[in-house]
């Protein structure tokens, strides 16, 4: 099941007054929105409907990768070893596992490049 996924933007300001006005109609509103000096480098914004965002932009002017995508994992384990085997299979490392408290306490995540340069990401949600 995918859990998010992201898009690189140039401008973060346009592409939020872009899609806060395109996607009001459909219920879904900027639900997150942390400035880069709280994730120490890039700055993000995530929409959802309710409370659990699901589409991020963030500003990249020069984007290293093309796309994001995040898979659900119901435990961390199955987040390391997504990441094992990712590595395994040729991919490259983007952010081993671990906690990422700048989205929430229980965020724990591992990033890989794919063979194309796409941001393939497991997470899981639950608590240790």
């Amino acid at each position: 099941m995918l859990d998010h996924i992201g898009l690189k933007v140039t401008s973060l300001a346009r592409a939020k007054a872009f899609y806060d006005q395109a996607l009001k109609p459909l219920g879904v509103t900027a639900l997150f929105e942390a400035p880069a000096e709280k994730t120490g480098g890039t700055a993000f914004i995530g929409y959802g409907e309710g409370v659990k965002p699901y589409f991020w932009i963030s500003e990249q002017p020069r984007a290293t990768e093309l796309l994001h995508v995040a898979f659900a994992a119901d435990t961390r384990a199955k987040v390391d070893a997504f990441y094992q085997a990712a590595l395994a299979a040729g991919g490259k490392d983007n952010g081993p596992p671990g906690l990422r408290p700048h989205y929430h306490p229980t965020y724990y995540g591992a990033f890989v490049l794919d063979p194309d340069g796409h941001n393939i990401e497991a997470v899981c949600h639950a608590p240790a």
